[in-house]
């Protein structure tokens, strides 16, 4: 496994629409181990393959629903991702490493159902609530090279950021 750079936001790579993974071969499977450590190392929630300068649809998340396993073992491979099904509403603070230091309030499902494939090409469904949910929508729309900001209601001031930060702490 090695670590790989983030790309940040004025890098072209964000904007652009991902390729459907067709080979689950070992570079899909060093791709998704180096994804794992780069976003341990970033201390994130979840990470997309284009973040890494790579455009396949490919993205991993944390479960953040299961508190109970270690940060290793929450983390959700999906390959091909499709939200199947989205349900309920939330609104809150949203960054993204690809900007970072840049939050926002953004509106998503409380509740999503995805459709993928593991790193062996086997489909599965994966259902997240709250910031698990978010994060499926977050990196999904990083694969048709959107990024939070577009669709953020407005973005934190670093004031709003600290004084919503302290409430929950």
């Amino acid at each position: 496994m090695a670590m790989r750079n983030i790309r940040e936001d004025g890098d072209a790579i964000l904007l652009k629409h991902s390729r459907p993974v067709t080979d689950f071969n070992r570079r899909l499977h060093t791709l998704l181990d180096d994804m794992r450590e780069t976003l341990l190392a970033a201390d994130g929630v979840g990470l997309a393959a284009p973040q890494v300068g790579i455009l396949r649809r490919a993205v991993i998340v944390m479960d953040t629903n299961r508190e109970e396993l270690s940060p290793e073992e929450q983390i959700i491979e999906l390959v091909n991702p499709q939200i199947v099904s989205a349900d309920g509403e939330q609104t809150g603070q949203e960054g993204c490493l690809s900007v970072p230091g840049v939050y926002g309030i953004v509106t998503r499902p409380e509740h999503v159902v995805v459709k993928a494939q593991d790193r062996f090409g086997k489909p599965f469904t994966v259902e997240g609530t709250g910031l698990t949910a978010r994060c499926f929508c977050h990196e999904l729309d990083h694969l048709d090279g959107h990024l939070f900001t577009e669709i953020a209601q407005r973005i934190l001031t670093p004031e709003e950021l600290e004084e919503m930060n302290g409430e929950q702490e």
